[in-house]
């Protein structure tokens, strides 16, 4: 990697507070975010956030999971080879009241695994605001406004005046990221919290039971991913969310994903899959070529390798990325796996 410039080495601190804030209560949602655009998703935001144990069942621990016929939240399968064993759990990364106790079979699973697996534990600060600094603020003195049109720039203007945000505040921010900001700041006045997000809670229940806990990812990889955008890329993802916030699609569609998570209906997550990747649109794409199409295979191959370890593992993903045919069982089944689906 290039050696980095004095200018570079200053890290998130030399960003207000305000702003360190802002964008960090944005990351835990940047997939819900990005496939709330989409018509569905999930991913990054709030790395302090902590949930009570009281929204996770507790029940005795059997040896897993049994399967069953009613519908329950995102989907869970059981995985196995040569006598190891994991539990795949499709989650959204936002959280209402409404969305606990979790079904019975996850606890279950949980209580049978000895560590948890999330996409990025989000507990910490410090990797998270380097990753912020490396990937998604420009260099000292340059303004988002020098990489957008006239008009994009306008109406960027808007939307973080009607947040009561100022744009010299958030100058150094890319046009991705502020997306995001953007989004996810809807979401959370639509009533859904990083704070009781599923992984939140996944995460405060391990803590409480001493559980260790492993990442499929770093915030340092999930934001080079946006940063793989040119300017033309990055704009066009800003001015298409701008628009969805303004339109209503944006919370439309995240009712959308929530509806088909809550209810694990099936038609309702192929909906939810050929709504978000179809299109030409710079989300869409996205969503197709890098949030999915790059990212399913390279967490197989890490799943593999944690179950090569020999422990029980309960591993908590994004609902997205279990569906279709790039979607984790089907990888996972491709390689040779037993993967049962528990419902």
């Amino acid at each position: 990697m290039p050696a980095r410039t004095s200018g570079d080495q200053h890290n998130a601190a030399r960003h207000s507070p305000g702003q360190a804030f802002l964008v960090r209560a944005a990351w835990r949602l940047t997939a819900a975010a990005a496939l709330a655009l989409a018509s569905a998703a999930a991913w990054a935001g709030n790395m302090a956030l902590a949930a009570s144990t009281h929204m996770l069942p507790q029940p005795a621990v059997p040896p897993g999971p049994a399967p069953v016929a009613a519908h329950h939240q995102g989907g869970l399968y059981r995985i196995s080879r040569d006598g190891r064993v994991a539990y795949l759990f499709g989650t959204i990364h936002v959280g209402s009241a409404a969305f606990y106790p979790l079904a019975p079979e996850v606890g279950r699973a949980l209580r049978s695994a000895s560590r948890l697996v999330v996409e990025l534990d989000t507990r910490g600060n410090d990797a998270f605001a380097r990753a912020v600094d490396k990937h998604g603020s420009y260099a000292p003195g340059d303004d988002v406004r020098n990489h957008l049109p006239p008009d994009t720039a306008a109406q960027l203007t808007e939307a973080l005046h009607d947040q009561g945000i100022s744009v010299a505040s958030m100058r150094r921010f890319k046009p991705w990221l502020l997306a995001n900001l953007l989004l996810s700041m809807a979401l959370e006045r639509d009533g859904y919290r990083r704070s009781i997000g599923v992984e939140s809670v996944l995460l405060a229940d391990a803590q409480s039971r001493g559980a260790p806990v492993a990442e499929l990812e770093s915030a340092d990889y999930q934001l080079a991913l946006f940063d793989t955008m040119n300017d033309v890329e990055s704009e066009r993802y800003l001015r298409e969310t701008l628009r969805a916030l303004r339109d209503g699609s944006a919370l439309r569609r995240a009712h959308a994903v929530v509806a088909a998570w809550s209810s694990g209906d099936a038609q309702a997550r192929d909906a939810l899959l050929q709504d978000a990747t179809r299109g030409g649109d710079a989300v869409a794409d996205f969503t197709r070529r890098v949030l999915l199409g790059r990212r399913n295979p390279e967490m197989v191959a890490h799943i593999e390798q944690l179950m090569r370890q020999g422990s029980v593992t309960f591993i908590a993903v994004g609902l997205l990325h279990l569906l279709g045919a790039n979607g984790l069982p089907q990888l996972l089944a491709q390689r040779g796996y037993l993967v049962e689906q528990v419902y």
